[in-house]
């Protein structure tokens, strides 16, 4: 088991552990594990994991969307600050992150699995590109300079899938703060990056044997799932399992201290886990969510749209829709097989680092990047809807610096970046914007924030939402609010009285006063954003 007092005097301080571990699931809702509340599937490992540190129950996500959230878990800060505000814009290579201040402090910094801090150049990118330019001809302009300028000298096409299938990319030394990176690229089991070549010097081909079109058994509601030709041994979760013990052996070996930062492409769809993990749950077995089939009255016209067309997915694969029953409970059993996958990685990881002597000098985070409807209001998947089971997501952390118990602080994915510095005693950098857990860990309070602010910026819209899209949310103790810009309709839930957010109360005259609230507080809560990382000269 990890430890939680014996520490050991290293470069980055006197107290701080030798191996900091921090694993990454894409797009796991916090409902979908054991230790979280899931009633079907399995998931032990996580569940021991989380027994043994601090699980964050109310944990939610700057942006519920990849490359936005997932430059937040490197930078500490918010995506209208640190610039990659969507998917599509790379995280400005030159950017101060939590590896590159580690780094200087004496870590070793290595990456293994799905980063997503640039493009990864695939169909659904090209998709949303194309949406932009018809919705939005006049900005796409490819004539027009950005604002920000280039970083002349920065390849961005370091995690484009087609070029990991063509060439052994070798990645800078210097990768956001990683000296060492070895990615997965993409989703599902015809994955690239470095990946693409271990599974091939293994001798075997997922390329003729992946995909929908390929399987034996397809899914018989929807082309997001299927059972996988690909067998466990050749899988992605397999690969990230591997390297990652690799890494763990060789922290043990090496004089300094290691961050490892250990991310999975899955659960995230396509939905596709080999036979082997199929099947692990009776469709008989699976209940509806409760609000599944919740009326649309109220709602803003974008989820009443959503709603009206159930069944029928989005053109572009990434976009929620509103599934059928059979939709819902053929993904889920596929879903659970994914994160068994995972749960069994996690599991090896963990045995690796008591082989290796380094379980009282470990802390463990994990977490997911963002969440994913999956039945909730009937929707599946993300994009342009902020319920909770989007929002939020699973956060443990264990080992060295935490105790076993469970908070219910509100806390947001910015939080990671300060607390895993606090965790290796080094320096925090000039404009981090979230706030280190790390009293919490300590059991030294109890409350962190007492509101958490969500960002989404889309460059298309969808029906009944006009483009650009620019969502934000207000989550506090009382409920949740959510404003679309440009737009007069928007949400209110009161968890007093409506936990599963259910009857929308914005713009309902008999609690005026609560939603005048939540707008004030929501300004206040934008405003915290400006951006503080650049040092402020005296003089004229």
């Amino acid at each position: 088991m990890l430890g939680d007092s014996s520490l050991t005097s290293l470069p980055g301080g006197d107290s701080a552990p030798k191996l900091i571990l921090v694993i990454v699931a894409d797009q796991l809702r916090a409902d979908h594990v054991g230790f979280g509340g899931l009633d079907f599937g399995h998931t032990p490992h996580l569940d021991a994991l989380a027994a043994t540190g601090t699980v964050f129950d109310r944990a939610h996500v700057t942006n519920p969307l990849c490359m936005p959230s997932r430059a937040s878990l490197a930078t500490g800060r918010w995506p209208s600050v640190h610039g990659t505000r969507t998917n599509g814009i790379p995280l400005d290579p030159t950017a101060e992150t939590a590896m590159r201040s580690l780094r200087r402090a004496g870590w070793f910094t290595a990456a293994i699995g799905k980063l997503h801090l640039q493009t990864m150049g695939w169909d659904a990118e090209d998709f949303q590109l194309a949406e932009i330019a018809a919705t939005n001809p006049q900005t796409n302009d490819g004539a027009l300079l950005d604002a920000r300028g280039s970083e002349l000298g920065h390849r961005y096409d370091w995690e484009y899938l087609a070029r990991h299938r063509g060439e052994r990319v070798e990645m800078p030394d210097d990768y956001y703060g990683f000296a060492s990176t070895e990615l997965v690229v993409g989703h599902g089991d015809r994955a690239s990056g470095h990946y693409h070549h271990w599974v091939r010097d293994q001798g075997f081909d997922p390329g003729p044997v992946g995909g929908h079109d390929a399987s034996a058994r397809p899914g018989e509601t929807w082309n997001e799932v299927w059972q996988s030709a690909v067998p466990l041994e050749f899988s992605t979760s397999r690969y990230v399992a591997e390297r990652t013990v690799a890494q763990i052996e060789a922290a043990a070996m090496r004089p300094g201290p290691t961050f490892l930062f250990a991310s999975f492409p899955d659960p995230h769809h396509p939905f596709c886990p080999p036979a082997s993990h199929a099947d692990r749950v009776d469709p008989r077995d699976i209940e509806l969510p409760a609000t599944f089939h919740q009326s649309p009255e109220g709602l803003p016209p974008h989820l009443r749209h959503m709603l009206a067309q159930r069944g029928v997915p989005h053109a572009d694969a990434m976009c929620a829709f509103a599934a059928t029953e059979a939709q819902y409970r053929e993904a889920l059993i596929a879903e659970v097989g994914l994160i068994a996958m995972i749960d069994e990685a996690v599991g090896e990881m963990m045995a690796a680092i008591e082989r290796a002597g380094l379980a009282d000098q470990t802390s463990v985070i994990f977490t997911a990047d963002h969440g994913d409807l999956f039945g909730d209001h009937g929707l599946v998947l993300k994009h342009h809807v902020h319920y909770r089971s989007a929002t939020r997501v699973p956060l443990v952390i264990a080992g060295a610096g935490s105790q076993p118990q469970r908070s219910d602080a509100l806390v947001s994915n910015a939080d990671v970046v300060p607390t895993i510095l606090d965790l290796a005693a080094v320096q925090p950098f000039r404009g981090i914007q979230g706030r280190s857990v790390q009293p919490i860990l300590a059991g030294e309070i109890a409350t962190h924030r007492d509101a958490v602010l969500v960002e989404e910026d889309q460059p298309f819209g969808v029906d009944g939402l006009q483009a650009p899209v620019r969502m934000r949310t207000l989550i506090t103790d009382e409920g949740r609010m959510t404003r679309y810009h440009g737009e007069s309709f928007g949400e209110l839930y009161l968890s007093t009285d409506d936990p599963d957010e259910e009857h929308n109360r914005f713009a309902d005259p008999t609690v005026d006063a609560v939603e005048r609230g939540f707008r004030d507080r929501l300004f206040d809560e934008m405003l915290t954003l400006a951006d503080e990382g650049a040092r402020m000269f005296h003089g004229a």
